[in-house]
């Protein structure tokens, strides 16, 4: 079961696709973070969601808010991947312990593998403020991103 609004967000201590480790942590007391887990890299749907967010970094950018995304891919496939496709935000490799902060977040399918789609809206407190999951396969939208971060956060100055 995947973690409810306003409980803390777990910590984690992963690589990101340049080999650096990134600690959610390193923004508390700085700027809030949205969490967006992807199920695999270089799978179409995956692709297409992180495009779109690719093509809409602003949105992001105007609420001061850290975009970082998350899979169980290794670090070397997520930066080919971000190569690739011009991604120019953080990947994170839940590779091993195997979907380890996934599970944490309590949206690791264990029968596939991977995690779900899932988004967590994380304030500079270390908070779950929003957050959002689709069913299997299904993409999530730039305006379920829009409406979180207009809901929770306040457009940066």
């Amino acid at each position: 079961m995947a973690l409810e609004n306003d409980t803390q967000a777990p910590d984690f201590d992963l690589a990101n696709q340049f080999g650096e480790h990134i600690r959610l942590s390193d923004f508390r007391g700085r700027k809030p973070v949205a969490l967006v887990f992807f199920p695999l890299a270089f799978s179409s749907t995956c692709t297409g969601e992180l495009c779109a967010l690719r093509d809409n970094l602003a949105l992001f950018q105007e609420h001061g808010v850290e975009l970082i995304g998350i899979s169980v891919d290794s670090k070397a496939t997520l930066r080919a991947w971000a190569e690739q496709e011009g991604y120019d935000f953080t990947l994170l490799a839940d590779f091993w312990p195997h979907g380890a902060v996934a599970k944490e977040y309590g949206v690791f399918l264990e029968e596939k593998g991977f995690a779900n789609r899932a988004t967590f809206v994380i304030d500079a407190k270390g908070i779950i403020r929003a957050s959002f999951i689709t069913a299997p396969g299904q993409a999530r939208s730039v305006e379920e991103y829009r409406a979180a971060l207009d809901e929770v956060l306040p457009i940066a100055v």
